[in-house]
């Protein structure tokens, strides 16, 4: 990396534009940076790692924008350096807060980042051609090209002396966080994670196999019982030896013994079942003996019963005959019976029809009721045909009113438009006059307007120019200060320098030695010196006051440059406002003012009355229309009128004489509908009646003579003799039962096996129940112990089984685990192997720091002599903690290695100096070989004797014989003269500057 030049503006302590040529100050290959504290000497750094990285050196948020600087000039960054043989451009503004373009107030700028790269076309003509406009792609081209992030670069090409020594003193921790940014060690840590995460892992994945085998263990225990005994242990938790073959082993054992048991009890439980077999026969045939001879008992018994029943029997018997007669007459008393309820409701019926009839018709006989009927619903038609009128009067009294208000309608708008028709001359008068005023008050506004115009500019003319006379008064005063401050200290310089001038011998005199020629008249002997006067000025008295006049001279000059400025300004002012007072402008604005706007809102009238005089016209288009519609539409609905009065009338009167007392003709019609209905209801009602009569009488005389035939006297005897068919046949069920009852009994008593049975001594099912329950209970215990057996048996083969898998994936596990482990115990240093206890990271951090160390000590042997040598030591930490990153250092006049912290302030500096150099060369290379051409060491100078500043001031030389620029940074006198190429930093209350000194310049 080479720079070339740095543009900064309203950035940090700099308020203006300033650029510092590296090309020129590194042309000796070693500048210095110095300036009083607080001049910014720290922020050209930050300045270029912003325009490398878009962002300031370390973590902290640094104020870029400068409080300084005007509020129009943006903060902005123009790096040009080569990088990896790129010749690069970067220019950077950050995001900040700017005036508006337009109008008052402030707005936002965004971040804005331009890359552009150095080309040279086909003529040969070089151009800056861009390369990118994104934050995030330049930042990353830099760092790829850089080879190291901000970081990196900020810790390698910046070598704070100060952070190199917290390094050198450190303890391993602080070391190993320092190295490990550089060197971007965290892929280690992240191994060393990774080991202990899959070590942890794998002892998860092993726990859950010796898990699965304990839980197995634990059912084949708990499926063994407590009965299965084996010569082999039992796997424990404690023992974890025992979790493989061992509990394999113990596992096989258990199963023999259970499979042993299972042929013992199956043999126990066929026997039992050639007992229960024998016993369940002799059951059988115990309780088929009882069975037969309850059979026989009971059929005798319940033969007797039935012999007992014989003579109700014999009373059902001839009951069911006589309503087997009484069916045959049956339906002829059921049509008698018919008959009578049919002339019953005939004759109240013929009751209930005569009640609804008018008096002049209850007399009446069936063929004179039918005759009155008749001429009633001949009325009925006639006034049918007249029914439908009513709805036309309705119809016509609907529209009559409708017409009627379709006149009064017409009339209104009529009248309406009439009325509009004779006001809208004078409405229209009354417009004209309004848009005339209104007219000639937007004359009058642009009149008023330009003047206002004019006097708002001797306005602002007038407030500069009291602004710029009340300024005049205060420099006048200033300037009469000034003046008065200079003559003082002009004075005072001039009585200082004589009063000096008058002791001089006495200051001369001061400066003589014995043996050594006078300045003056060359003697070497001085009997009689001059003596300084009490309070004798001394030349650096002299050299103050002088400037302090110097310094009132230039502070009058600059009161006066001040004082003529602003008369200038304010004669200009004068010129442009007059005379006129600030008040009486003010009061002149604001009347004209008042009066513009009061013109303005006059002429603003001219819009609305020249729109409302359009819609005057269209109006009177639409109220002429409306006038000619109305009086043609009143006039045809005038007719229509008079027509329908006419219709109705003649209709109403119709209607009338047919409605009678009545509401309305339809009324009327039903009424006499109704009573026609009533005379046909009562005329068939009289000659159903009579059929009814007839009917009965029959069917009276036709079941009397069937009652006689089938042997009943009397009508009255046929119905006592009938039954239901539901209580005939329940008779009939139970003559069948009783009969069936005491044929299947008299069979089971024929019976020769029952009849033998019954011959036989009593059977006792209960005692051959008892026998067989007892060999069932035998065999169900031996059944029971065998599927137990079975169950056992099954279940430890099953589980046997499910160990050997357990075991089998355990096994593996417990391998995987120890070498993970192994691993794990070994990258973190906590291995009974390890020699040391250090991690990975360390380790590697130890090797980098040992290549650090090799690389320091070249410059560190020439900066003391060969006396001091640093060495890497890995020996283990105080109380057990890590080691791997110490640091020792060796006293060749001693020949004993001793801590770093015991070293001086000065040698401290060029330890931690050669540390940073040689880290700045080992970080280079570890970036990819890229090579710094640029290096800046900040302070520690001060800490040096003489001697050794020259020895490292030689190291330094050292380095830019490898053709690299370094720029020292630092407060040191020596430094000025033994430098060249100068960058001195000043600060002043307005911002602060650069300036490029060199000796042959000074």
């Amino acid at each position: 990396m080479r720079l070339h030049n740095l543009t900064l503006q309203a950035f940090g302590p700099f308020a203006g534009t300033h650029t510092i040529d590296f090309d020129s100050l590194s042309a000796d290959g070693l500048f210095l940076l110095h300036g009083d504290t607080g001049a910014g000497k720290s922020t050209v750094f930050a300045a270029i790692c912003f325009a490398l990285y878009g962002k300031p050196p370390g973590d902290r948020e640094l104020l870029l924008r400068s409080h300084h600087a005007p509020a129009g000039l943006l903060t902005e960054v123009t790096l040009e350096v080569t990088l990896a043989g790129h010749h690069l451009r970067i220019h950077r503004i950050p995001a900040q807060v700017r005036p508006k373009r337009s109008g008052e107030g402030e707005t936002s700028q965004k971040a804005e980042t331009r890359l552009s790269e150095w080309a040279v076309d086909a003529d040969g003509k070089g151009h800056w051609e861009p390369s990118s406009k994104s934050h995030q792609e330049a930042a990353l081209e830099v760092t790829d090209l850089l080879g190291m992030n901000r970081d990196q670069f900020c810790q390698v090409v910046l070598l704070p002396q100060n952070d190199f020594t917290k390094f050198l003193h450190a303890e391993a921790h602080g070391r190993r966080e320092l190295l490990g940014k550089l060197f971007r060690t965290g892929r280690f840590s992240f191994i060393e994670r990774w080991l202990n995460d899959h070590s942890r892992t794998t002892e998860k994945n092993r726990d859950a196999a010796r898990a699965d085998v304990l839980r197995l263990a634990e059912r084949i225990h708990q499926a063994a019982g407590a009965d299965l005994t084996t010569q082999h242990t039992a796997p424990t938790p404690d023992d974890p030896h025992t979790l493989t073959e061992p509990a394999r082993a113990w596992a096989q054992d258990l199963l023999r013994a259970g499979l042993t048991e299972h042929a013992q009890t199956l043999q126990e439980a066929t026997t039992a079942k050639t007992n229960l077999v024998a016993q369940q026969s002799f059951e059988a045939a115990a309780r088929e003996l009882h069975q037969q001879q309850a059979a026989y008992t009971s059929a005798r018994q319940q033969l007797d019963l039935l012999h007992e029943q014989t003579p109700h029997q014999d009373a059902l018997v001839q009951r069911r005959d006589q309503a087997r007669r009484a069916q045959q007459a049956a339906p002829l008393l059921h049509a008698a019976d018919t008959a009578a309820d049919d002339h019953t409701r005939a004759r109240s019926d013929e009751r209930t029809a005569r009640e609804n009839l008018l008096p002049e018709h209850k007399d009446l006989d069936a063929g004179r009721l039918e005759t009155a009927e008749q001429r009633l619903r001949a009325e009925v038609g006639v006034l049918s045909a007249l029914v439908p009128e009513e709805d036309t009067v309705r119809r016509l009294t609907t529209e009559l009113e409708r017409t009627d208000a379709e006149r009064q309608d017409f009339a209104s708008r009529q009248r309406s438009a009439q009325d509009w028709i004779e006001a809208e001359p004078a409405r229209r008068r009354a417009l004209e006059a309004r848009r005339e005023a209104a007219r000639q008050a937007e004359e009058e506004g642009r009149r008023r307007q330009t003047t206002l115009d004019s006097l708002k500019a001797r306005l602002e003319a007038a407030g500069r120019r009291d602004a710029h006379l009340a300024k005049i008064t205060k420099a006048e005063q200033q300037l009469t200060d000034a003046q008065v401050v200079t003559g003082q200290t002009g004075q005072t310089h001039l009585t200082i320098r004589r009063r000096r001038t008058e002791g001089m011998a006495a200051e001369l005199a001061a400066t003589l030695t014995d043996d050594t020629p006078c300045p003056v008249c060359g003697s070497c002997t001085h009997p009689a010196p001059a003596t300084p006067q009490d309070g004798q000025p001394t030349r650096q008295d002299e050299q103050d006051a002088e400037a302090l006049h110097e310094q009132a001279k230039a502070t009058q000059e600059t009161a006066e440059a001040v004082l003529h400025g602003l008369r200038e300004q304010a004669a200009t002012a004068t010129g442009e406002a007059g005379d006129t007072p600030l008040a009486d402008l003010k009061i002149q604005h604001t009347t004209l003012t008042a009066a513009l706007t009061d013109a303005l809102d006059r002429a603003a009238d001219q819009g609305t009355v020249q729109e409302e005089l359009r819609t005057l016209d269209d109006e009177h288009t639409d109220r002429t229309q409306q006038h000619s519609t109305a009086t043609a539409g009143l006039s045809a609905r005038n007719a229509h009128y008079d027509t329908l009065t006419q219709q109705l009338t003649e209709l109403t009167a119709k209607l009338t004489a047919a409605r009678g007392t009545h509401p309305t003709v339809a009324a009327h019609a039903d009424e006499l509908t109704r009573t026609a209905n009533h005379l046909k209801q009562a005329a068939e009602a009289s000659r159903s009646l009579a059929t009814a009569l007839q009917t009965l009488t029959h069917c009276t005389e036709q079941a009397t003579l069937a009652a006689r035939n089938q042997g009943f006297d009397t009508l009255a005897l046929l119905h006592q003799a009938l039954l239901s068919d539901e209580a005939l046949r329940t008779i009939e069920e139970e003559i069948t039962q009783y009969r069936e009852a005491r044929a299947a009994h008299t069979a089971v008593l024929d019976n020769p096996a029952l009849q033998k049975a019954a011959e036989q001594p009593f059977a006792d099912p209960d005692a051959a129940t008892a026998a067989r329950a007892a060999a069932d209970d035998q065999h169900a215990e031996a059944a029971a112990a065998a599927s137990a057996a079975h169950t056992r048996s099954s279940a430890l083969t099953a589980l046997a089984t499910d160990l050997d898998v357990a075991v089998h994936r355990l096994e593996p596990l417990e391998h995987a685990h120890l070498t993970a482990r192994h691993l794990a115990e070994l990258v973190t240093g906590n291995s009974p192997s390890a020699r040391v206890r250090m991690q990975l990271e360390s380790y590697v951090l130890a090797a980098r720091l040992e290549e650090v160390v090799t690389a320091a000590n070249t410059r560190l042997n020439l900066m003391s002599e060969g006396r001091y040598t640093l060495s890497h030591s890995d020996h283990q930490a105080a109380r057990g903690a890590r080691s791997g990153l110490g640091l020792e250092i060796t006293d060749s006049w001693t020949g004993r290695p001793r801590k770093t912290d015991t070293l001086s302030g000065g040698e401290s500096f060029f330890a931690s100096l050669s540390l940073a150099l040689g880290l700045a060369d080992v970080v280079t290379h570890e970036a990819g070989g890229n090579p710094l051409d640029t290096l800046f060491i900040d302070e520690g100078f001060g800490t040096l004797d003489e001697d050794t500043l020259h020895k490292v001031l030689d190291v330094l030389d050292s380095l830019r014989a490898h053709d690299r620029t370094v720029g020292v940074i630092s407060h040191v006198p020596e430094l000025r003269r033994r430098i060249t190429h100068r960058l001195h930093v000043r600060k002043d209350p307005t911002g602060s500057t650069f300036a490029h000194l060199t000796a042959a310049a000074e």
